[in-house]
């Protein structure tokens, strides 16, 4: 059992920090993009935006929906960020209890 669980709580250990930085660098571009730094209309940069939006929007919506208005900040990537954090605690903890 040890054989597959070690790899895959790994696994999803690496596909949550990778989603983590997805969500960061998506929140990154949107203030670039709302700030005039970036264009849009580069169609580099819209295919980055497309990919991120499409990546983040499906988990951030729901919380968006939950959360306060807050006048225009939006606080929802770190509230998924620190969802995330609290997952992989979890699972780590249950890799340390199951001897993984």
């Amino acid at each position: 059992m040890d054989i597959l669980l070690r790899p895959l709580f790994r696994l999803i250990d690496v596909v949550l920090d990778l989603y983590i930085w997805i969500v960061i660098f998506a929140a990154i571009l949107s203030l670039l993009v709302a700030f005039n730094v970036v264009n849009t209309g580069n169609r580099l940069v819209y295919m980055i935006g497309d990919f991120l939006h499409r990546a983040t929007e499906p988990a951030l919506a729901p919380i968006r929906r939950r959360l306060p208005s807050l006048g225009g900040i939006d606080v929802s990537p770190v509230v998924l960020i620190l969802g995330i954090w609290f997952l992989r605690e979890v699972l780590h903890g249950l890799a340390r209890v199951l001897g993984v």
